[in-house]
């Protein structure tokens, strides 16, 4: 029987383990690494510009405009699920290559148009829609890219090398966040600042172009994955993966313990470790935004170098109880962690949290759960208004019950202060013009109470202990690279190959896309129905904690699965 270059007669790759990175297994890396890293440049872009697009593109009210582009980037990630069917189904039926390509293509075309898009100024109603269009674009090339590029990479590497070989594609979205961060500030500085609010802030979008003109030109040179090529040429593909991947028993429970049993827990372990960890210096401890950024940018600089290690250790020891092993040491430590923070981060703040407390008196039927997709959302109720207030201004407190219909009153040291029931604006975004008098009244008031009792007003920079709270940080992003390194390899090996692209990349983007995506939402609304700045964690602890115990009952190691298998 013949067989395709580079395989073995059995469909096993003819390379050993042992023998050194080839060439074109370098490029292959190079090649996918850095058209991932791309795309997750030009996502981040939209997220770091959020407040200049949402005054270039959108009308009325700054929190109404800001409210509009939020939802415009959420969109991005709620997306993302829907791209991973779409392209998966055709890297099932047409190749890996051919796929990736297209996503890379669709994410670079996107981006690029918004550089040149004219404003809501312009050309009216069209503006707004055009770009949240090409936002919804991003999101499917986004959610196709990284199946496509994980695929690909695992489906070319040696046996016994697949997590080496793919951790190099788990680097790729810190490295795009730290691009896009760059060209960013690189551009603000060479514009000026009023120029680059006026046009400047077009061109981290428009020089994506260079980066995509590479990222095409090295991925038009590449080969069609091995596996891909045999399991076509013996007419194997097939005919619909969407249908094979989600109801056939035996596949769709794959998926469901692909995302309960890995993807759902790695995801928010993943957030917690970058996004919520800055969230939580910045908007609680009042770290200012500048020192919070540099100490996240070196903890995730000294922590990168994890994900190839981790990959690597995958390799030899197994995939599966290093990433549950992560999923479960962040769950048991997340607590004592974040506490630790507060400590070195702002001691003045747990100072005042342990000895100034705070109580809500306020009708339990008035308190409601603040989700809030936006973070921009205005919740009417006198007891919200309060517990929102605090919580912003990261205020402990606890909850005291009252008859029904009891205005909501706050109760800080011998001082007390009575709430209010706002009414809302026309548009029903935003409170209107009497009740934003009477909020600004309020939080005057409460800020000079909580002052008066300790709370500080913002993170005292000599007070801040650098070096511990990098380490804590680096602890933080240490675990993200446990349970993030081995996850490409891990999700490659749990499918055969006809419907791999199709089945791996749906759990792997609802569990980041949806489970990652809304924790900050989530932990704050915890946070503010409880009254603990530290409440918000149980939501990543709850959902790690599942995936442990999902993942070590049902979910088998794969390590030594055949890849080459196309059923």
């Amino acid at each position: 029987m013949a067989t395709t270059p580079g395989i073995a007669a059995n469909g096993r790759k003819a390379v050993p383990a042992s023998a050194g990175i080839t060439k074109e297994e370098r490029k292959v890396i190079f090649a996918s690494s850095l058209g991932t890293v791309f795309e997750w440049y030009d996502f981040y872009l939209y997220g770091a510009l959020a407040p200049i697009i949402a005054t270039q593109f959108f009308i009325g009210d700054p929190t109404t405009k800001f409210i509009f582009a939020l939802l415009a980037f959420a969109a991005g990630f709620i997306v993302r699920p829907f791209g991973a069917l779409v392209f998966g189904r055709l890297g099932d039926m047409i190749g890996r290559k051919y796929t990736f390509l297209i996503t890379i293509l669709l994410m670079g075309a996107s981006t690029f148009i918004v550089g040149l898009l004219p404003n809501y100024a312009s050309i009216g109603i069209a503006a707004p829609i055009i770009l949240v269009t090409l936002r919804i674009l991003q999101g499917l090339a986004l959610g196709g890219e990284y199946g496509g590029a994980a695929t690909y990479v695992a489906e070319h590497a040696p046996e016994g090398r697949r997590g080496f070989f793919t951790s190099w594609i788990q680097t790729t979205a810190t490295l795009g966040l730290f691009l896009s961060l760059m060209v960013i500030l690189g551009t603000r500085k060479a514009t000026g600042e009023a120029a680059f609010l006026e046009w400047g802030w077009r061109v981290p979008f428009l020089v994506s172009v260079l980066l995509l003109a590479v990222s095409v030109w090295i991925r038009m040179s590449m080969h069609e994955s091995p596996a891909f090529a045999k399991m076509k040429a013996e007419g194997k593909t097939s005919k619909a993966p969407l249908t094979e991947s989600f109801l056939k028993p035996k596949n769709a429970k794959i998926v469901f313990l692909a995302l309960v049993g890995l993807t759902m827990g790695q995801a928010v372990v993943w957030y917690t470790g970058q996004f919520y960890a800055l969230f939580f210096l910045t908007q609680t401890l009042k770290v200012d935004g500048a020192t919070a950024n540099v100490l996240i940018a070196i903890s995730l600089l000294l922590a990168t170098p994890f994900f190839v290690f981790f990959g690597i250790l995958s390799d030899k020891i197994g995939r599966k109880y290093i990433i549950l092993g992560g999923c479960l040491i962040a769950a048991l430590t997340y607590f004592p962690i974040f506490g630790a923070i507060t400590h070195y981060a702002n001691p003045a703040l747990e100072s005042a949290l342990k000895n100034s407390p705070v109580v809500v008196v306020a009708d339990p039927a008035t308190c409601n759960f603040q989700f809030n997709l936006t973070g921009q959302k205005k919740f009417p109720s006198s007891c919200d208004i309060a517990s929102a207030m605090l919580t912003a201004q990261s205020v402990n407190y606890t909850r005291q019950d009252a008859p029904a219909g009891t205005i909501a009153q706050v109760k800080i040291g011998d001082k007390e202060f009575t709430s209010f029931n706002a009414s809302m604006d026309a548009a029903g975004l935003n409170f209107d013009a009497d009740s934003k008098t009477r909020e600004a009244a309020l939080k005057k008031e409460i800020g000079s109470a909580i002052k008066a009792a300790g709370y500080p007003a913002s993170a005292d920079p000599e007070q801040i202990n650098k070096p511990m709270v990098v380490a804590l940080l680096f602890v933080l992003v240490l675990y993200v690279t446990a349970v993030y390194g081995p996850i490409a390899a891990m999700l490659v090996e749990m499918f055969p190959t006809k419907i791999r692209y199709t089945s791996m990349s749906l759990p792997y983007h609802i569990g980041n896309g949806w489970f990652g995506g809304l924790l900050p939402t989530i932990s704050f609304a915890l946070v503010a129905s409880n009254g603990n700045i530290y409440y918000g964690l149980w939501y990543p602890i709850i959902i790690a904690l599942i995936t442990v115990v999902i993942g070590t009952l049902f979910v088998k190691e794969t390590k030594d699965n055949d890849i080459y298998a196309a059923d």
